[in-house]
């Protein structure tokens, strides 16, 4: 799915702080949400899932979206 919209996640955006770390889940709260990945009208270096930027929540973009996701039971 990528370069079809940037991806809205729950998460709050803030700078990486350095060495390696899996699944940074970022701050508790903040002023922005992260968005990753690229957009149909973006550069093609910008569709991939590693490409990460900040979003105002409650701000509208034809090029954002999200993605729902079901986990089976444990």
């Amino acid at each position: 799915m990528h370069g079809n919209v940037q991806e809205w996640c729950s998460d709050w955006y803030a700078g990486y702080l350095g060495g390696a770390v899996s699944d940074p889940a970022g701050p508790v709260t903040g002023q922005f949400r992260v968005q990753r990945g690229g957009h149909w009208g973006a550069p093609a270096g910008y569709a991939r899932s590693a490409n990460r930027a900040w979003i105002q929540p409650g701000a509208g973009n034809p090029t954002i979206g999200f993605r729902l996701a079901l986990a089976p039971e444990r």
